[in-house]
């Protein structure tokens, strides 16, 4: 097993839009280890495919619960509560902005043997889905940051 590089931003790759994995076999179980070791090695909560070169619809997160790994994750459900956090990622190092998630999220998903599975997520754990899910489709947090000043409006003070 290896340890990858994490893309940075302003590396086209993270723009893509990835593909759904079809075959669960020996390379996935591979790329998923490779992915758990850099995750580890790079201290971080979640890494997707997409930031270590691969476009596959694949992402982990190390969970206070364990490891939990998506293949080809959907987000079925998205609670209507949202809130409004920092958020950082491994391909933008030392930056952080303000963005705006659901508070509860609902996801199907695949395991690495591709069995399916369906499970609920809040708080932090339903943000970092939402930041994983977006970078499959080759969207960064950064393009959801807030304005670090509420917006003022004309005849208001």
């Amino acid at each position: 097993m290896a340890i990858r590089k994490v893309l940075l931003i302003g590396d086209e790759t993270l723009r893509k839009v990835s593909k759904p994995v079809d075959k669960f076999d020996d390379k996935l179980a591979e790329l998923l280890q490779d992915m758990y070791e850099t995750l580890i090695k790079e201290n971080g909560a979640g890494l997707s495919a997409v930031q270590v070169g691969i476009l596959k619809r694949v992402f982990i997160m190390n969970l206070d619960s364990g490891l939990v790994e998506f293949v080809n994750p959907e987000i079925i459900k998205k609670s209507d509560k949202t809130c409004i956090a920092l958020e950082g990622c491994l391909s933008v190092p030392e930056k952080s902005g303000r963005v705006e998630r659901p508070v509860s999220v609902t996801v199907k998903f695949q395991d690495r043997k591709g069995n399916f599975h369906t499970r609920t997520f809040t708080d932090y754990e339903a943000k970092c889905v939402c930041h994983e899910s977006d970078h499959l489709d080759g969207i960064l947090y950064v393009d959801k940051v807030l304005p670090s000043k509420p917006k003022k409006y004309k005849g208001v003070k």
